[in-house]
């Protein structure tokens, strides 16, 4: 009878060490695979994010020059006009994670810092120039770099700014949304990412 009943805890020794072995292959095939959806889907996400926003800005050039001991002066003026296509863009192929499969988390470990581009396109005007006082590149020089401050003057006002992180956002929150899903956790700054609303303190 003894031997008996060794022979069936022996039996269902091997039977449940077969199925944990089964098992424990399966979730290791599991966590392999997520492992590769994940680093998929990352690569998926890293595409350039651009916010585009028009400006428009109008204002009026005018240099004069004395000559003869100040009796005799030369004026030169023109009415510049500036249209301007701004874009602020995050390259997110450039953001940098460490995926754990032992831990199953992934780790946000750098963003890229966003970039702004500016293409003015500078008309002139009622262009008027003294005979001794011509345009040259000098004026030009100046024209541009008026253009360049009051351009990034009202992109600083707009809500350009805003709109790009928002943007950055969402892309953000789509790789909260996947490892989620599939049970891991998203940590960034040191801590793990709870909710997809989590990343509104990155602003």
């Amino acid at each position: 009878m003894r031997k008996i009943l060794f022979g069936i805890v022996i039996a269902l020794v091997l039977v449940f060490g077969v199925q944990y072995c089964e098992y424990r292959n399966d979730e290791r095939e599991r966590v392999i695979e997520h492992s590769a959806l994940i680093q998929q889907q990352l690569k998926n996400v890293g595409k350039l994010v651009v916010t585009e926003g028009s400006f428009t800005e109008i204002f009026s050039y005018e240099d004069s020059k004395k000559f003869y001991f100040d009796r005799l002066s030369s004026t030169k003026k023109a009415l510049v006009i500036v249209n301007a296509e701004a874009t602020i863009s995050y390259d997110l192929s450039q953001i940098k994670t460490e995926i754990s499969e032992e831990m199953e988390t992934v780790t946000i470990t750098h963003i890229p810092e966003p970039e702004l581009k500016v293409y003015p396109k500078i008309e002139y005007y009622d262009i008027d120039e003294g005979f001794f006082n011509k345009f040259n590149a000098e004026d030009l020089n100046i024209i541009s770099k008026r253009v360049e401050e009051s351009l990034n003057n009202k992109i600083e006002a707009s809500n350009l700014w805003t709109n790009s992180e928002n943007r950055l956002l969402s892309e953000l929150q789509k790789i909260y949304i996947l490892t989620n899903s599939l049970g891991w956790t998203l940590q960034y700054d040191g801590g793990n990412v709870i909710s997809d609303s989590h990343f509104e303190s990155l602003k």
